[in-house]
């Protein structure tokens, strides 16, 4: 499995937007999933993140922020309302958050972004519900951070790229 860094909400704040680039080569990613509310129309963020695409495959969805004119400043698609993925037998639903997603099967995995605060449980429903906070304005006592997806399941990092929560595939009943 490729290694993925999934973060959330940049909004267009170009310091935080190069800590995340950062983190994506330290980290030896190939994958970025970006899961909306990207730009807030910042042309210097976009340029970042083009110069990024050329070298790292970007996934991203749409959110309740991100616009047609955001799209056109960059070079990867933004609109789409939804990527799936599939890991250790599990299906991830990534959307943002901001809409209702369909029903999810129990083990599931959902990922989005909109609150600004990481999180990571189990719903009412059975599947499991991960945010990876915000990258340029956290809430709730939330750090600006990012997650991980690699072999062994999922890690959220601060932007210095410190592990202070983890979920394994393995402990994921």
């Amino acid at each position: 499995m490729n290694k993925i860094l999934i973060a959330s909400d940049i909004h267009g704040f170009a310091v935080y937007c190069t800590k995340l680039i950062k983190a994506c080569y330290e980290e030896g990613v190939n994958t970025v999933l970006l899961l909306g509310d990207i730009l807030d129309g910042d042309r210097e963020t976009a340029g970042m993140l083009n110069s990024l695409s050329r070298d790292k495959t970007i996934l991203c969805v749409r959110g309740n922020c991100d616009y047609p004119e955001d799209q056109a400043m960059l070079e990867f698609p933004v609109m789409a309302e939804y990527c799936l993925l599939f890991a250790h037998d599990r299906l991830i639903f990534a959307a943002h958050g901001h809409r209702s997603i369909p029903a999810l099967a129990s083990g599931s995995i959902l990922l989005h972004g909109h609150t600004h605060a990481a999180s990571w449980e189990l719903s009412r429903a059975g599947y499991f519900d991960f945010c990876p906070g915000s990258v340029s304005r956290p809430r709730r006592n939330s750090q600006r951070s990012y997650m991980i997806l690699d072999d062994d399941g999922f890690s959220w990092k601060d932007l210095e790229g410190r592990t202070y929560h983890t979920e394994t595939f393995s402990g994921l009943q």
